[in-house]
């Protein structure tokens, strides 16, 4: 294999991420704490700096406004906007968006391309994904109660149920939804995808779920969702009746790339802050912490496991862009977990070598802890993947 970079991205990942540093890192302290729309009012400034250099949406096709990147490409990228929790946001590549933004340009008509996906790949609005459901158990999204249901009176749908964790729904214009249309159908063609705008009657967003203590509002936040009457046109439905579960795929499959590009670069950024506090911080006069062994350990462990984990995702990444997502099904089902578990420890070490410092809200470590420790459940749980992937290595042996 070819270890270098490819040339699209060579030079622009260093320029990405001396702008990170330099236009996000510094607005950390001040916006991750207080109401998303000072926030949004912030970094609406540094999105016009974003599209001013041609970075706007780098994982979507040139022809829809993006730049065109490749899963491979577009991971390399991730990985150092994901140093900073508003790298994503401020590139316009954050999800639920970019998923959203994915099924829609592949399956979305006409109709829904001009109202829902326009304003979004502007950055005009915001979306949310709801899936998951609390009688349910996640890690079987197949079983849900959301019924879409013929309207009697037109050729609309009805839909009823009940969401939850549909991340950004707060300030979301619409959610693309999955209900059942079909329930005696084979399980994975039982359900289908909606395009829901928040304002339909019979949509209401109940709350903002708290995550370890906070609820959060707008971008940063995770919405309980009540369906109830809910009346759409025809035209509401995300591709064929029937689909939902392979559209949720081919949603997820690139998603699941991003997602360990960006824990790769929270393991990065967690590492930096590690080795600068090893090396600025006394424990006595002339007594830097980094010589001690266990924090010297944390380090080379540290470095060691994100460079392995890189080259996994990497790896995925180069196999789904020649041969598709379900031929590297068991290479993405590995990187979920080992990247999630990579990412966690090693904020959790960076968090002890600040010792109080590191649990406070002065430093960005206590948001990564806070709010990453879902990457183990989100996205199909650690347990999950790891079934996939022993069930494929054991049929060689069958």
């Amino acid at each position: 294999m070819d270890f270098s970079l490819p040339p699209r991205v060579a030079d622009l990942l260093p320029e990405v991420e001396r702008f990170v540093a330099e236009r996000l890192y510094p607005l950390e302290g001040d916006l991750l704490h207080k109401p998303w729309a000072h926030a949004e009012e912030k970094l609406a400034g540094v999105r016009d700096e974003v599209r001013e250099r041609g970075w706007w949406l780098p994982q979507v096709a040139e022809e829809h406004g993006g730049m065109g990147l490749s899963v491979l490409e577009h991971g390399l990228t991730s990985s150092v906007l994901g140093r900073s929790p508003l790298g994503l946001y401020a590139f316009g590549c954050q999800a639920p968006d970019a998923g959203n933004l994915e099924i829609l340009i592949d399956h979305g008509s006409d109709e829904q391309k001009e109202r829902f996906l326009g304003p979004l790949v502007a950055g005009r609005s915001r979306s949310c994904f709801a899936m998951t459901e609390p009688e349910f158990p996640g890690s079987n999204p197949v079983w849900m109660a959301t019924r879409a249901q013929r309207d009697g009176d037109g050729d609309g749908w009805v839909l009823d149920g009940h969401k939850w964790f549909a991340s950004s729904a707060d300030g979301a214009a619409f959610a693309v939804v999955m209900a059942v249309t079909d329930p005696e159908a084979e399980r994975h063609r039982r359900a289908s995808m909606f395009v829901v705008p928040t304002d339909t009657p019979g949509y209401e967003l109940v709350r903002n779920v708290p995550v370890m203590g906070h609820a959060g509002d707008g971008w940063p936040s995770h919405g309980e969702i009540r369906l109830t009457g809910c009346r759409l046109p025809a035209g509401a439905l995300l591709g064929p009746e029937g689909h939902g579960f392979a559209l949720a795929q081919d949603r997820l499959g690139p998603g699941r790339i991003h997602h360990c590009m960006r824990w790769i670069g929270v393991a990065e950024r967690s590492l930096d802050l590690m080795c600068r506090r090893a090396v600025d911080r006394e424990l006595a006069p002339g007594e830097p912490l980094a010589e001690k062994g266990a924090v010297r350990e944390w380090i080379a462990e540290s470095r060691a496991e994100i460079d392995a984990a890189r080259f996994a995702v990497l790896h995925a990444a180069w196999k789904m862009d020649r041969e598709g997502a379900k031929a590297a099904r068991v290479e993405i089902s590995a990187i979920k977990f080992q990247v999630a578990g990579v990412m966690l420890r090693t904020v959790d070490r960076a968090i002890q070598a600040h010792g109080a410092l590191g649990i406070s809200d002065d430093t960005v470590l206590s948001w990564f802890y806070t709010q990453e420790r879902a990457a183990r459940i989100y996205d199909g749980p650690d347990e999950v993947h790891k079934a996939v992937v022993a069930r494929r290595v054991l049929r060689a042996y069958e």
